[in-house]
């Protein structure tokens, strides 16, 4: 998710929140919003609603077979919990594949800051990944390499020629961050998709959908994980998921529409 600022000092700025889970998230003053659902749990949230389901639909992609590196766009940084419980989940799996996480996020001051966020035991592992993003945004070592690209993630689409089998879907919500969510961000998005890849996203709004179906995107319904339901999103038409008929809910309300940038400019 997109951040706010730190303070000079590299103090961590934003208000700190305990989650259902007990782990910590924090609070935005620029989009009041927190980074993770309260109720949920932040660690939770990451692991159930993103990094699990999505390695487990790529299926045979993600045992190792091959060593074909797997390409993860985590929209946005925030905090790092995606990025982290990605790597937090790939050492508890014991699956020794290559991955690049590449991860936008417009607030640097923020990423530099987050060396001295409380992360939760299960992330204490991986400290040595936020101290290297914060002093110079990338991290690398065994295989596995992030870089946090600062700057604007639509930038990052329009230049980039990665094409991304996982993308986490986690920019702060429509009302707040809107053009993270139009039909044209997820136009940009589907052009650089692998024709397995698996979006995971919290949102289950249907302007979100038809924005993800009007770009060619298949839609179905998440995992059961007993956190918020959300939605998958495919290139792929044979995701082992319950299907979500958009024609069926246009039919129903024809007057549901997804977002469209000149609505917000």
């Amino acid at each position: 998710m997109h951040g706010e600022r730190g303070t000079k000092e590299g103090r961590f700025a934003p208000a700190l929140v305990k989650t259902g889970d007990g782990t910590y998230t924090a609070k935005s003053s620029l989009f009041d919003e927190c980074y993770h659902s309260t109720k949920d749990g932040a660690l939770r949230e990451s692991l159930k609603k993103h990094v699990e389901p999505a390695f487990a639909l790529l299926g045979e992609r993600a045992t190792g077979s091959g060593k074909r590196e797997v390409a993860v766009l985590d929209i946005c940084f925030g905090l790092g919990y995606n990025t982290l419980t990605t790597l937090y989940f790939l050492d508890r799996e014991k699956l020794d594949i290559p991955v690049r996480i590449y991860a936008p996020e417009f607030d640097e001051a923020l990423v530099r800051s987050l060396v001295d966020f409380p992360y939760p035991d299960a992330l204490a592992p991986y400290k040595e990944v936020v101290e290297a993003v914060a002093a110079t945004g990338v991290y690398e070592k065994d295989g596995r390499r992030v870089e946090v690209v600062f700057g604007d993630a639509r930038d990052f689409l329009r230049k980039t020629q990665v094409t991304f089998d996982i993308v986490y879907q986690d920019a702060f919500s429509p009302k707040k961050n809107p053009l993270l969510w139009t039909k044209e961000y997820f136009a940009e998005l589907a052009a650089r998709l692998a024709p397995d890849a698996v979006v995971t996203t919290y949102s289950s709004a249907t302007p979100v959908r038809m924005g993800m179906a009007e770009n060619g995107l298949y839609l179905y319904q998440p995992p059961s994980a007993r956190v918020r339901s959300g939605t998958v999103a495919s290139p792929s038409p044979d995701l082992p998921l319950e299907p979500i008929d958009m024609a069926l809910k246009k039919r129903r309300n024809p007057a549901a529409a997804p977002l469209c940038d000149k609505d917000f400019k």
